[in-house]
């Protein structure tokens, strides 16, 4: 079975990430959370947009590319998605358990909090 997020996809998991990371897939990883929450652990080569700011930066989120859209356990970005989804996205993924899930199944190096 491909992992891989077809349009209609609602959600990833870490692990399914992280092999479409290796393979080189061309997405964007969309990181909602807040600054504070990057000085404490980061996704490798995420796009960076708060919440709270989507709707004033929609236009910094590419369209002709899937996203993937990740938070600390998944909330947000699920809220982010729908965002998007209502705003005309039609290829976006959340994140299931967001970075959180990263640290556990995928890289423990990355702190938890």
């Amino acid at each position: 079975m491909d992992p891989s997020p077809t349009p209609s996809a609602s959600s990833c998991t870490a692990r399914e990430l992280a092999e479409r990371l290796k393979r080189g897939d061309d997405l964007v990883l969309l990181d909602v959370r807040e600054a504070s929450e990057l000085a404490v652990a980061r996704f490798p080569a995420a796009q960076h947009l708060p919440l709270a700011t989507l709707p004033l930066r929609l236009a910094d989120v590419p369209r002709d590319r899937p996203v993937v859209v990740a938070c600390h356990h998944g909330g947000r970005s699920a809220r982010a998605q729908q965002f998007l989804r209502a705003q005309g996205y039609t290829n976006v993924t959340n994140l299931e358990g967001g970075i959180d899930a990263w640290s556990r199944d995928v890289d423990p190096t990355v702190p938890r909090y």
